[in-house]
């Protein structure tokens, strides 16, 4: 069985800390949603995940981005890079890094949920023949990618998996499963175009796209979950798997 074999606590400098497991459910109305999935070379798969977590066949990266009108802290955009894989037998998006264009729902994002962010620009446009969003960071792009043709889907017919995300938390280092939930108002698909990418800006320069996989998008009312499990990172999920303790 594959796994991971990056250090277990390679991602641990700069990573987010959660001083405690008390944050509420969050609704997120009306958001905007652009998910992305593209294969990646198979020979950097396993060194990109810790021994906790599985590569997924093909290996892919995922790139997931909500734009939300409505949120706590005004309106904001979201922007996330993950590696796909499996902790167990459940799907899951190891979560590289993030961009966040409002600094009040960064901070939150990583006390409550363990987002690791970074303040940057995303440029959205939500045309009806094509999705087009970039990623900016100090003014340089990091992250370009088009759908373009999209085409009806019926709504809930979109999968999100649960991020892990590495943070600093009450019981130690862990991978903190983050799980929202995407009530899906109307839903598209279409052609993934991947223009930009600098693995290094999110984080892993390791992280190389080479095949287009799926593209869609959405507009959703996104729930922000209360936290209910964390995974010690060298260890499989049969055994790492502990509840969080507020």
């Amino acid at each position: 069985m594959l796994r991971g074999v990056a250090e277990p606590e390679a991602a641990a400098p700069g990573a987010p800390r959660i001083e405690r497991f008390d944050a509420s459910p969050l609704v997120l109305p009306g958001v905007r949603v652009l998910q992305m999935l593209y294969e990646i070379e198979a020979e950097q798969a396993s060194d990109l995940l810790p021994p906790a977590l599985h590569p997924t066949l093909p290996p892919a990266v995922s790139w997931l981005i909500y734009d939300c009108p409505d949120t706590p802290w005004g309106p904001m955009r979201l922007a996330q890079t993950r590696i796909e894989c499996r902790s167990g037998t459940r799907p899951r998006g190891f979560l590289v890094s993030g961009v966040c264009t409002e600094a009040r729902a960064a901070s939150a994002l990583a006390e409550r949920w363990g987002y690791r962010l970074e303040l940057g620009e995303i440029s959205c446009r939500w045309g009806y023949d094509e999705v087009r969003c970039a990623v900016a960071l100090g003014g340089e792009t990091v992250l370009e990618l088009a759908l373009r043709d999209p085409s009806h889907l019926d709504p809930g017919n979109i999968q999100f998996v649960a991020g892990m995300h590495p943070a600093h938390t009450p019981q130690g280092f862990r991978l903190v499963q983050c799980d929202p939930t995407h009530a899906e108002i109307e839903a598209e698909r279409g052609l993934p175009i991947l223009e930009d990418f600098d693995g290094e800006a999110w984080g892993d320069e390791r992280i190389e796209p080479a095949h287009p996989i799926s593209g869609a998008r959405c507009v959703a009312d996104v729930t922000l979950p209360a936290l209910r499990f964390v995974c010690k990172p060298g260890e499989l999920a049969f055994t790492g798997t502990e509840r969080v303790q507020a």
